[in-house]
């Protein structure tokens, strides 16, 4: 159910408030929250403190770096994504032979194999890292919530390879918006990342956008303000699956994964900035599908035939 200003209203039908439930249904998997504002990290020394939180696919692992931190990842999988917020943190990614030097407001992609970000004046960054690289999942914190897959959500499988190769790939966020266009979305051959356009003040509660999706997670990452994610999840045959709404409110930075098929929409709520980014691993085909929605998507191109997610 989306307001007709929404973008999204026009995407083939799916994504509606009345979710489909296989039966029987015995549980519906929570939502999970890793409100870093609060808690303490999973990692702290001289690096910096970075906190980690799982979904399904993937990992959000949040630093904030001191100056000269290095992040390494030594035979890693599969690509994964680093985001820098802010404008005024730069920095170094090296893989394979390539070096290349990042401004802030930016979002790279950094290629399988040996790879390392630096921060030569310290800041924030979030790299997203899919649950492949178990050394990583395993540091979560809520790694245990985890333990048995969810049936709701395929096996993981990445897209196809990028045009021309594998390399780092480094995309500004100055991206002005578009009438018709829903956020700034990214993807790769393991993740979709849409930085919402910004929301100064608390949103409009006449035109919230209460949705599901019926077999993949969705991360939401608020970056800046504060966020009530509304979640409520069908009513089956069976009252033993029943699970009571949840109005969760969530201050920055925070994460928030929300489980299929739970109906969800988020408000923002501070007066100043409210800065959302959703996370998807693998990407989506609904969005990848309009035009002009992916920005980079001359760079990945989608899967050919059936996809692994409708």
């Amino acid at each position: 159910m989306y307001d007709v200003s929404d973008p999204r209203a026009r995407l083939a039908q799916g994504t509606t408030a009345a979710a489909p439930v296989a039966s029987p249904v015995t549980s519906f998997a929570p939502a999970q929250f890793g409100r870093f504002y609060e808690s303490e990290p999973q990692e702290s020394g001289p690096a910096g403190r970075t906190w980690y939180t799982r979904g399904q696919n993937f990992v959000v692992a949040y630093s904030e770096a001191k100056p000269g931190a290095l992040f390494a990842r030594q035979d890693q999988c599969d690509e994964y994504v680093v985001l820098v917020p802010d404008k005024e943190t730069s920095i170094e990614v090296v893989a394979g032979s390539e070096t290349v030097s990042v401004p802030g407001h930016s979002l790279v992609i950094v290629p399988p194999g040996n790879s390392q970000v630096l921060l030569p004046k310290g800041g924030c960054i979030v790299r997203l890292i899919t649950t492949n690289s178990e050394d990583i999942a395993d540091k979560c914190a809520n790694a245990t919530a985890y333990a048995t897959r969810s049936q709701a959500i395929p096996p993981f499988q990445a897209w196809p390879e990028p045009a021309g190769g594998y390399r780092i790939r480094v995309y500004s966020l100055d991206v002005p918006p578009t009438p018709g266009r829903f956020g700034r979305i990214f993807r790769c051959t393991t993740f979709m990342v849409n930085v919402l356009d910004p929301q100064v003040g608390p949103r409009d509660v006449t035109k919230l956008s209460p949705h599901h999706h019926d077999d993949f997670e969705q991360g939401s990452l608020a970056l800046a303000g504060a966020f009530t994610h509304h979640l409520r999840w069908p009513w089956t045959t069976n009252f033993n699956a029943w699970r009571d709404d949840e109005h969760a409110y969530c201050e920055s930075p925070s994460i928030t994964v929300i489980p299929p098929p739970a109906i969800h929409t988020s408000r923002g709520m501070k007066e100043g900035l409210n800065q959302l980014v959703d996370i998807f691993s693998p990407p989506r085909i609904d969005f990848s599908s309009q035009p002009g929605w992916v920005l980079n998507a001359d760079d990945y191109p989608m899967p050919k035939g059936d996809s692994p997610r409708a």
